[in-house]
């Protein structure tokens, strides 16, 4: 294959690497046909390749994706570990700033939702003053970011996160009554049990066990009720939004799967909006003044 590059080199009619024109080479690239010197020769499948043409190679190829469609990304969960850090970070700063002004700002009580609605997620990044509320939380979701953020993907798992997140201030906003609406409530475990919810649906859809997945909500759902100051009510919605929202991403068929998946979350975002306009709008009117 002729080549578009100086043919000649240091020594008259030397072939010269096209990187490197000081660099003699009797090495050509099966894919261009253009001389490669050492440092630009890369092993394929049959025979060199120079950089340039695996690189383009590298673009050009599909990415590999996981079992549920999202991108394969080796290392650790990225986004668990975000997640993760926004949080401590919440926390420490809750600790050093005076008169509790991140939680007054940033924690959720259903008598805001309609003054000041971004408090439904602000407050699942919150956690109270008490140390083992934020260490069992994310310890949690580490355990369960690791297991489902590489099956999901980054993107497809935030997005679970998140929704489970924002169902978790639904919940306690549908089940609140007039003597609890200014109860603020903060921590991530709607979202965590969102990613339980998950958990189950991913076992399910692969035949996995159930059983332990069944005693660890069964001991969390008693524990919401034994224990006080605890709110059940953004568990059950953080739980049933991630079971929906993981249904829609694992039993989508390979056809159309990106639009099912997102459709199916989107779907669920827009009930969530619903009940909770729905639930608002119950309020007596000098709340929503």
């Amino acid at each position: 294959m002729s080549s578009a590059y100086p043919a000649t080199g240091p020594s008259l009619g030397a072939p010269v690497c096209p990187r490197h024109p000081d660099r003699v080479s009797y090495v050509s690239c099966q894919r261009c046909g253009r001389p490669t010197c050492p440092e630009c020769q890369r092993s394929a499948a049959v025979g060199i390749q120079c950089v340039d043409c695996v690189q383009q190679a590298s673009k050009s190829a599909p990415g590999r994706r996981t079992i549920f469609g999202g991108a394969a990304r080796a290392g650790r969960p990225l986004i668990t570990i975000i997640m993760m850090v926004i949080c401590v970070a919440a926390y420490a700063l809750e600790l050093a700033l005076p008169s509790d002004f991140i939680f007054l700002n940033f924690a959720y009580a259903p008598f805001l939702t309609e003054s000041e609605p971004w408090r439904m997620l602000t407050s699942a990044f919150l956690h109270s003053p008490s140390f083992m509320h934020i260490a069992f939380n994310m310890y949690a979701l580490w355990i369960l970011g690791n297991a489902l953020e590489p099956a999901f993907g980054r993107v497809r798992f935030l997005a679970v996160y998140l929704v489970s997140a924002l169902a978790g201030s639904v919940g306690v906003l549908l089940l609140s009554n007039m003597d609890s609406i200014d109860i603020p409530v903060v921590g991530a475990s709607g979202a965590v049990f969102g990613l339980f919810g998950a958990l189950f649906v991913v076992q399910k859809k692969r035949g996995g066990d159930l059983r332990q997945i069944l005693v660890l909500l069964a001991i969390n759902a008693a524990i919401g009720f034994i224990i006080p100051n605890i709110a059940w009510q953004a568990h059950l919605g953080g739980l049933i939004a991630g079971a929906l929202c993981t249904a829609a991403i694992a039993y989508a068929p390979a056809k159309n799967r990106n639009l099912i998946q997102w459709g199916g979350i989107v779907a669920v975002v827009v009930i969530l909006a619903a009940l909770a306009v729905y639930k608002v709008s119950t309020f007596p009117e000098f709340l929503i003044l």
